[in-house]
Parts: structure tokens; C-alpha cells; sequence
């Protein structure tokens, strides 16, 4: 599609995330069904039931904008869902396996708040104050469920240093450190 208004832009932004909450929805049964921690399960589930709903508020945007609900094939999300996929092998230890799906759900949800601000950023530029907020709350979805992973994360870490041979040192973590790039989280809440 060529885009001329910042509208087209927006339209194509929803898309893209349209696409990939379907695919996520297809991907969050077989990351849940491959982690072992009830935690890590559990949470997973939550998220597949708040993703249903973001797709549902997505359709509700396209009616805001007058546009059919489509999506717009979302390679970023294809390429790492397929590369979460490799954390489901089951090759590894329990604990590192759920690690390394936590690791690729966190991936996913960085891509998400990051897709999710862009677009609430135009729909505000545009005076979509009714968008901003639907695309705003799922923005807020994404961090909290970005924040469990880092509690989950935090705790099957200690697991896995404490059983496993995986020392936190040796993995450049500390018990009060966070997945990259989501902040002292844990550590604020100390």
C-alpha cells in the first residue's frame, strides 16, 4: 500500500499488529504447553486470553478507522515466533528451557509495547483519542505481562543456579537483575 496521510500509516501500523496477535494467539498454546514451571504455564494462558481480547480491540480500532479488519503479513513477529520456537526443542534442563521460552516471550513483548506506542503516538497525532486508548491499553497489557516474565524469570533463575549447575554469576545475572532491556523491576519493588 502507498501511504500519503498519516492515517495510511496508522492503518498500516494496525495491521501489522493485527497480524501478529493472530499469530501469537496460534504460538502461546505450544510455548504453555512446552514450559514445565506452573508459573511460566500459567502465565502464558493468561496472556493467550488477554492477546484474544487485543485481537478483539484491534477489529474495534478497524471500526473507529473505517477499514476492514485485515492484517498485513508481520515478518518481525514471524521471525521470532519461529525463532522462540527453537526454546521449545525440550533438549534442554527444565528450568533452562522455560528460561529460554521466557526469554523469546519477552522478545515478543518488547516488539508489542514498541509497536503498540508507535501507533497510540499517531492515533494521538491524528485527535483518535478513542484508538489511542484502545491501542494504550493493550500497550499497558503488554508491559505487565513483560514485568511476570521478569518475576518468573527472576525465581527460576535462582532455581536453576541453585540445582542445575547454572550459576547466576556465570550468566552475568544477579538475583535482583532483570531480563535485558526491561529495567530493575524486582529491584524497584525491593
Amino acid at each position: 500500500m502507498t501511504m500519503t496521510t498519516l492515517e495510511d500509516l496508522l492503518v498500516e501500523q494496525v495491521r501489522d499488529l493485527y497480524d501478529a496477535e493472530q499469530q501469537l494467539v496460534r504460538a502461546l498454546p505450544k510455548m504453555a504447553e512446552a514450559a514445565s514451571s506452573e508459573d511460566l504455564q500459567q502465565a502464558i494462558q493468561n496472556h493467550l486470553e488477554e492477546t484474544k481480547n487485543q485481537v478483539s480491540r484491534l477489529e474495534r480500532v478497524f471500526e473507529e478507522l473505517d477499514r476492514p479488519a485485515k492484517g498485513k503479513a508481520c515478518k518481525a513477529m514471524r521471525g521470532l515466533v519461529e525463532e522462540g520456537g527453537e526454546a521449545l526443542d525440550g533438549k534442554s534442563q527444565a528450568p533452562l528451557t522455560d528460561l529460554a521460552i521466557i526469554a523469546a516471550a519477552q522478545r515478543v513483548e518488547h516488539y508489542e509495547i514498541s509497536a503498540y506506542g508507535t501507533a497510540r503516538a499517531i492515533a494521538l497525532q491524528l485527535g483518535q483519542e478513542t484508538i489511542a486508548s484502545l491501542l494504550e491499553e493493550t500497550e499497558e497489557e503488554e508491559k505487565a505481562a513483560d514485568t511476570k516474565l521478569t518475576d518468573i524469570a527472576t525465581d527460576l533463575m535462582g532455581q536453576a543456579g541453585n540445582g542445575n549447575g547454572l550459576e547466576e554469576e556465570e550468566a552475568g545475572l544477579s538475583r535482583k537483575s532483570t531480563q535485558p532491556g526491561t529495567g530493575s523491576r524486582r529491584a524497584a519493588r525491593s
